[in-house]
């Protein structure tokens, strides 16, 4: 079973006591700089609309999914819920997709991205992240009876072996990196893509720990393969406005609270152990 961490860590104390120490830096300079500064930020246009944009690409269980009917649901989407309900405001969720997510986001299209985002240098270039909220890395998931055939990238990086693979995304990233001696079955949509494991069109997908966990719980033909000892290191974030300090501040301590609280362990509890 992989580890929890999603709770509070020292590393978040710290890091938060920078977030808090930014927004005493953005408020300090002069009264006159302070309320100039608070009127343009997203958390005042949030207050003043009591509306939360959400960006989320609802393909990415446990993280944000969207059900045939429309609706949004998922860890970030409960996540979303209580921000606005600190803020006194109502969500309302933005249809994105990977390869349009920062093109989307720099956009201005919504306030803060919520759908299970690794933080990348290269997308930290374009917006703020927030405090990391969970840990992992991507690791295999397969056949059952295949887990002892694909346990290491050599062994999943060869003609023979045919990886699916969603567009626009990390998963994608890694497969060009890693798996570029693979076969490749692109698959869409990634709220069906572990069917063409199942139904044997492909072998492997390579995708973050976490959702092999919850696949494999949902598929029993499906194994996640070592996901207490994933191939990378990656962290969890929420997009932000690039130069929004107050925003930033703003949810960073949100999200303190949410992991001292134990609140944020719940909603990942009821979505990966339902």
């Amino acid at each position: 079973m992989a580890r929890d961490t999603s709770r509070f860590t020292p590393l978040t104390a710290a890091l938060t006591s920078v977030s808090a120490a930014t927004l005493v830096l953005a408020l300090s300079a002069s009264p006159a700089n302070a309320s100039d500064a608070l009127a343009d930020s997203t958390l005042a246009s949030v207050q003043k609309s009591q509306v939360l944009k959400v960006c989320t690409t609802g393909d990415y269980a446990p993280f944000s999914h969207r059900e045939d009917n429309g609706e949004f649901e998922g860890i970030d989407i409960d996540m979303a819920a209580s921000l606005a309900k600190h803020l006194g405001a109502s969500v309302e969720t933005v249809a994105t997709s990977w390869p349009t997510l920062m093109e989307d986001f720099t956009s201005g299209k919504c306030d803060i991205a919520m759908s299970g985002i690794s933080v990348k240098l290269d997308r930290q270039a374009q917006a703020y992240f927030s405090l990391p909220y969970q840990t992992g890395g991507k690791t295999p998931i397969v056949r059952c009876d295949d887990v002892k055939k694909y346990q290491t990238v050599d062994q999943i990086n060869r003609p023979d072996v045919r990886i699916t693979v969603n567009p626009g995304g990390t998963n994608e990233r890694f497969a060009n990196e890693f798996l570029s001696e693979a076969t490749r079955v692109a698959h869409g949509d990634n709220r069906t893509i572990f069917n063409n494991i199942i139904e044997n069109r492909a072998d492997v997908m390579v995708t973050d720990a976490i959702e092999t966990q919850l696949q494999a719980s949902r598929h029993p033909e499906l194994c996640s393969v070592h996901p207490e000892s994933p191939f990378t290191f990656s962290q969890k974030g929420y997009l932000l406005p690039l130069g929004d300090n107050i925003w930033k501040a703003y949810v960073d301590q949100w999200l303190t609270q949410m992991q001292g609280t134990g609140e944020q362990a719940a909603i990942f509890d009821k979505w990966i152990k339902g």
